[in-house]
């Protein structure tokens, strides 16, 4: 049985340019907070929280890496 779907993103293709550590974090904190009153019985709610998290934390990693200086 095959299952046909199209992935968030592909990793090869995907480059993030995230602000400073701090502006990302408050922005993923911000995030958090926004997110957490949606109603988990709402598919569509759960999965555009999902994808938001997703991005937000891709950027505070590719943040971390970047104060790091890793990556460079």
């Amino acid at each position: 049985m095959s299952t046909s779907y199209n992935p968030l993103h592909d990793p090869d293709d995907t480059e993030v340019f995230p602000a400073p550590l701090d502006r990302e974090l408050r922005a993923v904190r911000e995030y958090l907070d926004r997110v957490a009153t949606a109603n988990i019985h709402d598919h569509q709610a759960m999965v555009k929280a999902a994808v938001g998290l997703h991005y937000r934390m891709r950027s505070l990693i590719a943040a971390v890496d970047a104060e790091r200086g890793e990556g460079q």
